[in-house]
């Protein structure tokens, strides 16, 4: 076991590493158990491709505004345990939000990867918490499990209605099907807006959606 340090915007954290296979799959990893008919899967695929491109082209300095303005909306609900996302290389950095939800004195969260199939569960994270190598290339703190009642969601696109287009492994759906009545924010840029996206029977709809540029609520928080 090898001791390193990870660093990312201001914060400096502890990694614990273990032995894991070496795959970069996310939480959201683009294998499903969740099945969506043919059509619908096919239709979702062609618009992954594109947001992804997106997110990936993203310009700098467009994380740390989305950061604020979550961090805004978050600090003015009552919720206590947050889960939030620790980021791969990617996705849009929410590690200054999480030191700043910490720091108001809520208890973030962060997501532990089951083997496929099953859904997350959440880790109590501190800005003291070594991290260990979880499964598929993601990091989990090394704290108790705690149930969230608020949580954010990472998506590739989303709509006006509250859907939102996830990874393809069904992991966040799995979950939320598990917390019935969970509030939940997703987070993307205003470019990963789509139309009108394909849904399916397994599709957890947002209480929420934060851009660097709107707040849109499809629930209350």
């Amino acid at each position: 076991m090898a001791l390193v340090t990870l660093s990312g915007a201001h914060l400096h954290t502890q990694v614990l590493e273990v032995e894991r296979p070496t795959a970069m799959a996310a939480s959201h990893s683009p294998t499903s158990h969740l099945s969506d008919p043919p059509a619908i899967a096919e239709a979702k695929q062609a618009q992954r491709a594109r947001c992804l491109s997106i997110l990936q082209a993203r310009p700098a300095g467009v994380d740390a505004v989305l950061c604020a303005r979550l961090a805004d909306t978050l600090l003015a609900t009552v919720s206590q345990h947050i889960a939030c996302v620790w980021p791969l290389p990617h996705e849009i950095d929410l590690r200054p939000l999480c030191h700043r939800l910490s720091t108001a004195g809520r208890h973030v969260l962060l997501p532990d990867t089951p083997p496929r199939g099953q859904p997350l569960t959440f880790r109590l994270w501190t800005p003291q918490s070594p991290m260990l190598r979880g499964r598929f290339g993601t990091q989990v703190p090394d704290g108790p499990l705690m149930t969230p009642d608020l949580v954010l969601v990472p998506l590739l696109g989303f709509d006006r209605t509250g859907n939102r287009l996830g990874y393809g492994g069904g992991y966040y759906d799995r979950t939320l099907a598990t917390l019935p009545g969970i509030r939940t924010v997703g987070y993307a840029l205003a470019a990963q807006e789509v139309e009108r996206l394909p849904t399916g029977p397994h599709d957890q709809p947002l209480s929420c959606l934060v851009t660097e540029q709107e707040t849109l609520h499809f629930a209350s928080l």
